[in-house]
């Protein structure tokens, strides 16, 4: 798509939206500004700025729109913009357009964030030149201009930035799971099953996607794919790929050799064991030699913000697994439990269901705090389920106090809600970092 001296759309003003204008500006397109919000601070932007609505005159003078990741694609300016005859792409897509490398994308429900960092890690260990961007927080718009024939670029991919994609062809994909989560926005599973999976309609059979055998999903679907199919699995053997065995080595299923054990890592806990099997075969297909991957491994950190741990105080171990927006992701902060925990959950409600979350608790939990516009939701499941022990909490710093005053000495305090941030907060960082300071304070 040449954009040079087109007139082009940038919808939505955040973060990706304030990239994308800069990059359409190195392009040289003729750019206008869009946002919803009437009261948008639109000072640094050199372009006309619109808030609230468009004159209809204008919408079909554009050659075609940048939406935002974060601006659901069924609001009416998206409809006239269609109707018009405008194309919507997003930020993911306009950067690909000038991507000069080799890309690898990763997406999923859960574990995108600690499987793209790690891939990252293991590149830049092989390759100076490696960018780490997308849904991780560093936009793809602000980092293309920098990438080479030599370059290699590591996208974690949401769903959001995937209903708008149209070009992109990663040389290898990785699709770690499919859980029902934003179904407020895709409207059905169905749906949100057909986004994640179209990671891979742009590939050929000499790329690669990389899935997880224990998804039932990925699995039926991975004969439908346009690609060459690599499995990882971390409770059975594959044909193709790396599975981990009873003695939790994570194995080669095509030569039957032990790579390493789980316990040289530190990254606890069958889910990280998928996300480094994702990253090795992701990083073997993008050449990187395997003891050089190996190395990388047994040396990562888990990320922040994901079973992160925060502080002792008082004999108490605080746990900040804020990534934890959804009940798949939360169920694996509490299976990282070994302990008696005090749990903090509750946020926005972004339409699933709390069932099995609160069937996880086992006989960990002891006592769940609820927040936020979802707290009344999960006490009703809670109840449904047999689990009364809750309470509800105004804050988030009530609910630290709280957790100190019911932990005893050797229990765990975790913040895993289970649920997104906006009810109260901007985003999960910013819960995560308000949790870690109110501990401190404690």
């Amino acid at each position: 798509m040449e954009l040079e001296n087109k007139k082009v759309l940038v919808v939505g003003l955040g973060k990706s939206g304030r990239a994308a204008y800069d990059l359409l500006k190195e392009m040289k397109a003729r750019v206008s500004l869009y946002d919803g919000k009437k009261d948008m601070d639109v000072s640094g932007y050199d372009a006309p700025v619109y808030l609230g609505e468009i004159p209809k005159d204008e919408l079909g003078s554009f050659a075609c729109a940048v939406f935002s990741p974060g601006v659901p694609l069924d609001i009416p300016l998206a409809n006239e913009l269609r109707e018009a005859g405008i194309p919507l792409i997003g930020e993911i897509e306009l950067a690909y357009i000038m991507e000069k490398g080799v890309v690898a994308g990763i997406t999923g429900t859960n574990g995108k964030t600690t499987t793209t960092t790690l891939v990252g890690e293991i590149m830049r260990a092989h390759n100076e030149k490696t960018f780490v961007v997308g849904n991780i927080g560093n936009p793809y718009t602000k980092e293309v201009g920098k990438t080479s024939s030599q370059s290699v670029t590591v996208a974690e991919i949401s769903s959001f930035q995937l209903e708008t994609i149209d070009t992109f062809r990663p040389m290898v994909s990785a699709i770690l799971n499919i859980t029902p989560d934003h179904l407020n926005r895709h409207k059905t599973m169905e749906e949100y099953i057909r986004v994640k999976l179209s990671i891979t309609k742009n590939q050929t059979k000499e790329d690669l996607c990389v899935l997880n055998y224990e998804d039932e999903v990925l699995r039926e679907n991975a004969v439908n794919l346009p690609c060459e199919v690599a499995f990882f699995s971390s409770r059975q053997k594959v044909e193709k790929g790396l599975y981990q065995n009873e003695k939790h080595d994570i194995v080669d299923a095509e030569t039957g050799e032990s790579l390493m054990n789980m316990s040289e890592c530190n990254l606890p806990g069958d889910h990280n064991c998928e996300n480094i099997m994702a990253a090795i075969l992701i990083t073997k297909k993008l050449g990187v030699p395997m003891d050089t991957i190996l190395s990388v491994v047994k040396s990562f950190q888990a990320v922040e913000h994901r079973v992160e741990f925060v502080a002792n105080v008082n004999g108490v171990d605080y746990y900040n697994d804020s990534k934890g927006t959804n009940p798949d992701a939360a169920i694996k902060g509490i299976q990282s439990m070994s302990r008696p925990t005090v749990l903090i959950g509750g946020g926005y409600d972004k339409g699933g269901e709390f069932d099995e979350w609160i069937d996880s608790f086992g006989g960990n939990v002891k006592k769940l705090l609820l927040l936020g516009a979802t707290k009344e939701k999960i006490a009703e499941t809670a109840k449904v389920h047999g689990f009364t022990e809750y309470e509800f909490s105004e804050s988030l710093e009530e609910a630290v106090k709280r957790a100190a005053e019911i932990a005893c000495d050797g229990d765990a305090v975790l913040l895993s809600p289970a649920c997104a941030s906006w009810d109260m907060f901007d985003s999960y960082e910013q819960r995560g970092t308000l949790f870690k300071e109110y501990v401190r304070n404690l």
